[in-house]
């Protein structure tokens, strides 16, 4: 007895993690459900769904012809910065008939990623607006398909409209060390933003 006494003890001593809520977000098939699954210490939540004949109408797979699956909820990873740190990815849904799921994702969320792809550029400008609007810090990952980068982050900055105190990176949601550092960015911003009001 005396040996779980002393484990409830060790238990109780120990603080839980403090844990940050990030939302991927971006338009239809720009790499968020493969963003949080490269990154994610833990096997990742997904709720990918096969495309069909009957979303033809309504899914735009211009640019993203190869795409058979996609998001219908959310997709839902993890990773421990360090014993006290835990960041909970959540990936949002990408076609615009699933947006109405954002505002409960948004909840409790400290801060975001935008990914963008500069073939289509536009997908992502429906995300940047829902947290310009909400005031939730965000980071834009620029994903390079196929391993390419053909604008440079300036270029792509003035064609977003971003403020200088968003980060822009170039990244490749297939690897790890690419979306850390996209993260490192974004918590950067958020200590960054929090700081004049310690």
């Amino acid at each position: 007895m005396a040996g779980s006494d002393t484990i409830a003890q060790a238990s109780a001593d120990r603080s839980a993690p403090d844990t940050v809520k990030i939302l991927i977000a971006g338009g239809f098939g720009v790499g968020k459900t493969t963003m949080v699954g490269s990154v994610s210490e833990i096997v990742p939540l997904r709720t990918e769904e096969p495309l069909t004949m009957a979303g033809l109408d309504v899914d735009d797979l211009r640019g993203v012809e190869e795409k058979r699956a996609t998001t219908v909820a959310l997709d839902f990873g993890r990773i421990s910065v360090s014993d006290d740190l835990v960041l909970y990815l959540f990936g949002t849904p990408g076609q615009q008939r699933f947006w109405f799921m954002w505002n409960d994702l948004a909840v409790g969320a400290l801060g975001a990623v935008v990914l963008v792809d500069v073939r289509r550029p536009e997908t992502s400008f429906a995300a940047i607006d829902f947290f310009e609007r909400r005031g939730i810090p965000f980071a834009i990952a620029v994903n390079g398909f196929y391993g390419e980068h053909p604008y440079p982050v300036e270029d792509i900055r003035e064609s977003l409209a971003l403020p200088e105190g968003v980060p822009v990176l170039l990244c490749d949601a297939r690897e790890r060390e690419s979306c850390r550092d996209v993260l490192i960015a974004l918590i950067d911003r958020l200590i960054d933003d929090a700081a004049p009001a310690r």
